[in-house]
């Protein structure tokens, strides 16, 4: 199984942060992967709401990253599963509130199957640069960069 996990300190409160996650809609923001996204179904942020992603592939290739929100607890747990694309992890944000500010990590999980396997070192490598980016994440929560 493949894992990936980040954990960061953001000097903003923890109902700032979650609300900026929760709003699928900012991924292109802090995700430079993300090609295109649009709100499919349900509620921003909310339970069962879905996603619609397109994220740019190996060789630039576009490929579709859909997911749908699987936890929404407000100010504490947003997790999703990727629901459309040749790899479909599982994540989630766990936030905690630390003074003024926010401690946050970001993990995903996915169990490659079938030929999937053979690619376990550029998925891994692939999860591991996505829990990276939260560093980008506190810049743009942080400066508005």
């Amino acid at each position: 199984m493949a894992h990936a996990e980040n954990e960061i300190q953001i000097n903003k409160p923890v109902q700032e942060v979650y609300a900026f996650l929760a709003n699928g809609l900012n991924n292109p923001k802090w995700r430079p992967g993300v090609v295109s996204i649009e709100l499919a179904s349900g509620t921003a942020g909310a339970l069962d709401a879905l996603y619609k992603q397109v994220l740019s592939g190996p060789g630039g290739r576009r490929i579709a990253g859909d997911y749908v929100i699987t936890a929404a607890v407000p100010d504490q747990t947003l997790s999703f599963a990727v629901v459309a694309g040749p790899a479909r992890p599982t994540g989630g944000y766990y936030m905690e509130r630390v003074g003024a500010g926010t401690k946050l990590k970001f993990v995903l999980d996915y169990e490659p199957k079938g030929l999937a396997k053979l690619m376990g070192p550029m998925i891994q490598k692939t999860m591991d640069a996505g829990v990276g980016q939260l560093i980008v994440l506190k810049e743009v929560l942080e400066h508005g960069v």
